[in-house]
């Protein structure tokens, strides 16, 4: 990547775990501090600083800027020295050289080292802190728990293929054995492994080491066939809370005390204990199938994506962390959060191929058929939701704080609330995307950029500048920096309308939100055909016949040619012609950067930081209040007439 591309997405992203900026004085060791930690961040892939950048927050508008570096080619030498020499080992980092308004800068990629090789450290300064990771958008000191990781990882040996201590196969159950047996049968009936003594599977499965010429059992095997007391003992905290919530939020109250399920117990049973205490809760849809006189209760979300959720969570968690893993189910919504962030990166969830902590635990998973080992799980998950009209379940791994959560709503899209609903935000020209995420928040009370992409199947980049542009209408409130960006329902979102007209739309207008035909079971079972509402009459949100209707409604007075010459506005346009518009609009009346955003139908920060900042550095526009320039009402005229087409 170039400077200018990497300095374009750190002032479109929400997050920056990937990218960091480095001012020229900065070149040093706070530049090599953040080396180390792309270098060392197990699971990242590497990441990219962009040297002779940083961010201008004394500016009106904070944004990162050029600032330059001087003597580049000299900059560029010394760095290349530095990570050669001052690591226990060399870091080939790769660097290009660019120039952003008239400023030299580097775009520096640094490979994360493979696991043989770390932890990459300061070789001059004692460990654990002369090591650092990558946090977010951060870089931290190793502690002594990311050493073990990165040496385990250097051994080939995971976590859960560790001998556990001062213990034997007396900490184990029989009866957990003899379960894995039976389902390992039912799995494959002719397995030779069935034929095994109990020491014999155990120490075949990884589940049990030999030392001192004694079985020891190892934590995938105490994890999976443990009896409850050593449990207990050596994995205190690993136990699956079902907690029930009132209502749609989290509100600690401690005069209302939630429901709460605690279920401890070896790994396979676990799974099956959560499945029933979440499929019991559940709301059921019923059927009546051909031939049958009897109804069927099915619960609204399937059983298989259920079990995938579950055995997802208790497979992959991080059992380094003394935490439980949390099934919350709200009134809406069920979400389930386990310790541990995603090895695989979030815009790869759901494709082929799978990276695990726990391989011990996920190969005996597999081999009962409780586990999927190809990556396939998500993937089936998000069929199986949208084969229902149900909202696609949402994927959030969070590295800060070393989380894992997945959001499962009892929500079709789209009801005929939703179609209601949708139609008091015409004048705005929702996107279909868009759409979703506002149902979707609506709903879950939030939205991150991870859950954006999970609803609808897009990129990073285009998640941001689609929340964005949802913030800029005044929909959405923007919480939170860096990786830990999210974004709230406004009043505008969530309060009604009061001049709500949904005659406005005509018949022959539709929205591309059309839910899917149901069919849970291939045995024609449709278990939502009772409770399902007739077919709403469809909406179009971005109807051109409706597209002028609200849009100039906050400016009754735009003269005639403006409003043609904004009708005529094109997705893409040359920058010339679009600041030249800016020109004439800010001619005909002092406009504030929103107001520019709704009339352009462009992103803010393009508004920002494209057209208002450099016609103002360029004199071609003037403040209303240029000695406040920070404040609130600030509104911008032209100081240059525009150019006048013959």
């Amino acid at each position: 990547m170039t400077p200018l591309e990497l300095l374009n997405q750190l002032n479109e992203l929400d997050e920056s775990t990937r990218i960091e900026a480095k001012a020229a004085s900065e070149v040093g060791k706070s530049a090599l501090e953040t080396v180390c930690a792309f270098a060392n961040e197990p699971g990242l892939g590497g990441g990219w600083l962009v040297l002779g950048a940083e961010l201008d927050e004394s500016s009106l508008f904070r944004q990162y800027i050029a600032t330059g570096l001087v003597n580049l080619d000299k900059v560029t030498s010394d760095f290349i020295n530095q990570c050669a020499t001052v690591f226990n080992r060399p870091i080939r980092v790769q660097i290009e050289a660019g120039q952003v308004n008239g400023k030299n800068l580097l775009a520096v990629f640094v490979p994360e080292a493979e696991p043989a090789e770390k932890p990459i450290y300061f070789k001059n300064k004692p460990l654990p802190g002369a090591a650092f990771r990558r946090i977010g958008s951060s870089d931290v000191r190793c502690t002594d728990d990311d050493l073990a990781i990165f040496y385990q990882e250097r051994r080939g040996e995971s976590f859960d293929g560790s001998t556990v201590r001062d213990t034997d196969l007396s900490a184990l159950d029989p009866d957990a054995i003899a379960e894995y047996r039976q389902l390992r049968a039912e799995a494959n009936p002719a397995a030779e492994e069935l034929s095994w003594s109990d020491d014999e599977l155990l120490y075949a499965l990884r589940c049990a080491t030999r030392e001192d010429g004694a079985l020891r059992p190892t934590v995938a095997g105490l994890l999976l066939f443990g009896t409850v007391a050593a449990l207990r003992r050596w994995f205190p905290m690993m136990r699956v809370d079902y907690i029930r919530v009132p209502g749609r939020e989290w509100i600690p109250d401690p005069d209302r005390r939630f429901e709460t399920i605690e279920m401890r117990a070896s790994l396979i049973p676990l799974i099956r204990r959560a499945r029933a205490a979440i499929l019991d809760d559940l709301p059921k849809a019923f059927s009546l199938p051909p031939g049958q006189i009897h109804r069927m209760d099915i619960p609204l979300i399937p059983d298989r994506v259920i079990r995938e959720a579950v055995v997802n969570a208790v497979m992959h968690r991080s059992y380094r962390v003394q935490g439980a893993t949390q099934i919350i189910r709200y009134a809406n919504r069920l979400e389930i959060r386990n310790p541990g962030h995603s090895l695989v990166s979030e815009d790869r969830l759901g494709e082929p191929g799978s990276e695990t902590r726990n391989p011990v635990i996920a190969a005996i998973l597999h081999e009962t058929n409780l586990a999927e080992t190809k990556g396939s799980g998500i993937r089936v998950m998000r069929r199986l939701m949208e084969d229902i009209g149900l909202t696609p379940p949402t994927f959030e791994s969070d590295r800060e704080r070393n989380q894992f959560v997945v959001t499962l709503l009892f929500h079709h899209f789209l009801s005929p609330e939703d179609w209601t609903w949708l139609r008091q935000f015409h004048d705005i020209e929702l996107t279909d995307e868009q759409a979703r995420a506002l149902i979707f928040v609506r709903e879950a009370g939030a939205i991150t950029n991870a859950a954006y992409r999970s609803v609808n199947h897009v990129d990073v980049l285009a998640a941001s500048h689609n929340l964005r542009r949802l913030r800029d209408y005044g929909l959405l409130q923007q919480k939170g920096k860096g990786a830990q960006t999210y974004y709230l329902p406004t009043e505008k979102l969530l309060a009604p309308r009061q001049n709500r007209n949904a005659e406005v739309v005509s018949s022959a207008q539709s929205v591309n939100l059309q839910p899917k035909p149901v069919n849970l079971q291939p045995e024609s079972v449709n278990p939502l055909a009772q409770p399902v509402n007739p077919q709403p009459e469809p909406v179009n949100l971005q109807a051109q016949s409706v597209k002028l209707s609200g849009r100039f409604e906050s400016f009754p007075d735009l003269p005639t040619d403006l409003e043609n010459a904004l009708a005529a506005l094109k997705a893409r346009m040359p920058h010339p012609e679009m600041e030249n518009l800016v020109l004439r609009l800010c001619a005909w009346r002092a406009l504030s950067t929103d107001e520019l955003a709704s009339l352009l139908q462009r992103n803010r920060n393009y508004i920002t930081n494209h057209l208002i900042t450099p016609m103002l550095r360029a004199g071609r526009l003037a403040m209303t209040m240029p000695e406040q320039p920070n404040h609130p009402e600030q509104k911008y005229r032209t100081a240059v007439p525009p150019e006048t087409k013959s």
